[in-house]
């Protein structure tokens, strides 16, 4: 079945109520590399409830809140799913993040861009996170994901995207090396993404991976923590966004090195993994409020 623009554009997917509480914000938090150092204060805000000034949501918690799944090797969609991957994530907070709540999560397609034959197409989903119990809005999250196998059907299709973020010319202001467990696919996976390329030796190695590989959400949520801890304090109430684009997995067990440059209420950011001297985020952006 070939990609329909339109039937995807006019795609319903149901509302997806979701209640979490205090330990699904520390097993998140623990997930992309909180607590590393039992002794930092800092870092204990986000796993430990007793922590002075009580428990904080980390404000990347926002990706898995009301997250529907992955709904595109559906057979009714026309999507090559093996060939798409994960480009851009995006979110923007309303305020932070309350540490336990219900929320519903509404997702659609926003956009499908056309890149040619052969070189395939954009999709762009956006899911707006909202307090079920008073509708207001919480957080608007965007996913832009390659198509690599449906590029053909020509033009750009409902919202326009967003160009990248201009990466700073000077030199960084800062940079933090963060190292991640070798489990660290096994813990994130546990806050909602169960996809086995992340935890089955079999499939990795299938998709041309020598070991499963890191979910790209948590290596978002490891570039934040190194904004928190370099630039903030570990302080996230002034996060109002974010922004990243995905260049390459991450293998867990891998040391992280992110650039940082800050200019007023903008943080730009980009992430290598040090033992490839790989490239793994790139045209990062925090934004402060």
């Amino acid at each position: 079945m070939a990609l329909d623009v339109k039937r995807l554009l006019a795609r319903e997917f149901a509302p997806v109520e979701h209640a979490y509480g205090m330990r699904d914000t520390q097993l998140y938090a623990l997930g992309v590399g909180l607590g590393a150092d039992p002794l930092d204060a800092g870092q204990l805000r986000y796993v430990y409830e007793r922590a002075e000034g009580g428990l904080r949501a980390l404000p990347t918690l926002v990706n898995v809140l009301g997250y529907g799944g992955f709904w595109a090797d559906q057979p009714d969609t026309g999507i090559n799913w093996r060939q798409l991957v994960h480009a851009e994530q995006a979110f923007v907070l309303q305020r932070p993040l309350p540490v336990e709540g219900r929320v519903l999560g509404t997702n659609r397609v926003a956009a499908l861009h056309d890149k040619g034959a052969g070189k395939g197409a954009l999709m762009l989903q956006e899911r707006r996170v909202t307090d079920a119990a008073s509708g207001e809005l919480l957080a608007s999250v965007s996913q832009t994901s390659m198509l690599r196998a449906d590029g053909g059907f020509g033009g750009a299709h409902g919202a326009p995207l967003a160009a990248p973020h201009a990466m700073p010319a000077r030199p960084p202001d800062a940079v933090c090396d963060l190292s991640t467990l070798p489990q660290a696919a096994l813990l994130y996976r546990l806050s909602g993404d169960f996809n086995p390329l992340h935890a089955d030796p079999g499939v990795a190695l299938a998709a041309g991976f020598p070991r499963p590989i890191l979910h790209g959400l948590a290596t978002m949520g490891i570039a934040l923590h190194a904004v928190l801890r370099t630039l903030l304090g570990y302080d996230a109430s002034a996060v109002r966004g974010m922004r990243v684009r995905f260049t390459a997995p991450v293998l867990p067990g891998e040391t992280l090195r992110t650039e940082l440059w800050r200019d007023g209420c903008l943080v730009s950011l980009r992430t290598t993994a040090l033992e490839r001297n790989t490239l793994v985020l790139n045209a990062g952006r925090v934004d402060l409020a």
